[in-house]
């Protein structure tokens, strides 16, 4: 819950459609984008935007607008995106960059060889250093955006590039050696929609495959038609839309995906052969649990995650219990494990505004018992184990603790369902700087007396990575069945930098 509260949050989202067939398509594209970014809108909440053309001639249909993604398409604006046959959407919160309309995705710019359009999720390691070698080569920069460098990097021409004939793929590859992580990015042009995944994985990807109403979760799923294509940073935006699940974009991998099919490239491998490096907090609180990752369920792995937190930290306690609703998964694999009944404790007030907006500390704490209702008697007399996702800077937690001890609760022991969190991330998540962690500051040492609790334990890091990779297998099936004799992706691996200090690439300034 502690994310939600400190706006601990994603850079953004990404969705692609395309419609398969024959051109012009009775496919509603404008539309099925616009859904999509809904489902992506936990992922970010500053703005929106979506692109789209007819595949055919020059021009780009262009609409953005700061806010939620209903808010900004309205069925007026949505008029200006027809006629249609493939487009791009994003919706965005800014990690680096100004929260303004100029900083909005997807980017369009003139090349060569025609527009593009760029959506991208993620955070470049190296911005620095690659906005200064875009200005010597006399490349204007319009907006502070990561996003806008890899957009001006994709409309450089390589070396080897015939004048007359784009290269897209060597475009591409050259933007993927110039910098390592972090992004997940699709770019169209003319009828073709292209997507990309840094070579370590760092930010999710995935491909759906658009089907009759009828023949969606499975039904003739091998003979369907294929009525279109949509590419999205979560797959749990597809079912609403009446798509089924295809296949990751994996790590590495330039995808073009066509009214034809969906081919593969070419794969960009990492240097040194160094593992993979999928955010794990994907896993912990970003992604929604109805996502798939790497062949897993989230959900999945945040009840596992709660199984392991039972067998690392038992406690007699009388009932499990969660703040929700983040952590309910984690909560159900923690009482399953201990033989616990699972019972709520709060009830949450879903029409009070978020608490990190709140401008100082007593207001911040005053909205946490706003925001919750106390289902006193299911508790009072009895001891309470409460599972959340996170305690970051410990501020969030103690009203919660107060007020179940108030209203009648005989011990509270918190049970937090990741590992604490020491470091800042630099590729694309909004963390609180090194000194705000509760991790790093003195008060860690005796935390519950700090938050005011019986006793409070954190998920070890190996915990946490086991529960993750218990089902990576699937994963690897998956690169099996491509039949790619490159494609292999070497060893997993998940990016814990913010929890161990390591990071999977060298950090530019």
């Amino acid at each position: 819950m502690e994310f939600e509260e400190l706006g601990i949050r994603e850079e953004c989202g990404v969705f692609g459609c395309l419609a398969a067939g024959q051109w012009p398509t009775e496919l509603d594209v404008p539309h099925v984008i616009t859904l999509g970014l809904v489902g992506l809108q936990h992922r970010g909440q500053e703005s929106a935007g979506i692109v789209t053309s007819d595949g055919e001639s020059a021009h780009f249909k262009v609409h953005k607008g700061m806010g939620l993604v209903n808010h900004v398409f309205s069925e007026d604006s949505l008029k200006k995106l027809y006629v249609s046959n493939l487009g791009i959407g994003h919706t965005r919160y800014s990690t680096s960059g100004v929260s303004v309309l100029d900083n909005c995705q997807p980017f369009v710019v003139e090349t060569l060889h025609g527009k593009i359009a760029v959506a991208h999720n993620g955070e470049l390691t190296n911005a620095v250093r690659l906005r200064r070698k875009l200005m010597r080569h006399g490349v204007g920069l319009s907006t502070s955006s990561d996003s806008e460098l890899i957009t001006q990097l994709l409309a450089f021409t390589p070396p080897l590039e015939e004048d007359d004939t784009p290269d897209w793929v060597a475009r591409i590859k050259n933007l993927m050696n110039e910098t390592p992580t972090s992004y997940s990015l699709l770019m169209m042009h003319k009828d073709i929609i292209y997507a990309v995944r840094d070579p370590y994985g760092n930010r999710p990807l995935c491909i759906g495959r658009l089907v009759p109403v009828g023949d969606i979760n499975g039904k003739g799923k091998n003979n369907a038609e294929t009525e279109g294509w949509v590419v999205s940073s979560e797959s749990c935006s597809f079912l609403s839309i009446g798509a089924e699940y295809y296949r990751e974009v994996m790590p590495g991998e330039i995808v073009k995906i066509s009214r034809y099919d969906v081919q593969t490239l070419d794969i960009v491998p990492r240097p040194k052969g160094d593992p993979t490096a999928f955010c794990i907090f994907e896993y912990v609180y970003f992604a929604r649990p109805d996502s798939i990752f790497e062949g897993q369920m989230v959900y999945s792995v945040r009840r596992r995650c709660g199984q392991q937190l039972a067998i690392e930290a038992p406690v007699e306690a009388d009932l499990v219990s969660t703040v929700p609703e983040s952590a309910t998964p984690a909560a159900l694999g923690y009482a399953q494990k201990c033989g616990l009944p699972y019972i709520e404790v709060l009830c949450k007030n879903r029409y009070v505004g978020r608490t990190f907006i709140q401008p100082n500390m007593r207001l911040r704490q005053l909205g946490v018992a706003k925001k919750f209702g106390v289902l006193s008697d299911n508790f009072r007399g009895k001891r309470v184990v409460l599972i959340d996702d996170s305690i970051v800077r410990g501020n969030t937690i103690s009203p919660i603790i107060k007020l179940l001890r108030e209203s009648g609760a005989k011990e509270v022991h918190i049970r937090v369902a990741s590992p604490p969190i020491k470091f800042p991330c630099y590729m694309g998540i909004n963390i609180p700087t090194k000194e705000e962690l509760i991790a790093n500051r003195p008060e860690f040492k005796d935390l519950a007396g700090y938050i005011g609790a019986d006793s409070v334990v954190y998920l070890s890091v190996e915990g946490l990575v086991s529960s993750v990779q218990e089902s990576i297998k699937a994963r690897q099936d998956q690169e099996n069945n491509l039949k790619i004799s490159k494609f292999k992706s070497g060893k997993i691996g998940h990016c814990t930098a913010c929890l161990v200090g390591e990071y999977p690439v060298e950090l530019e300034w």
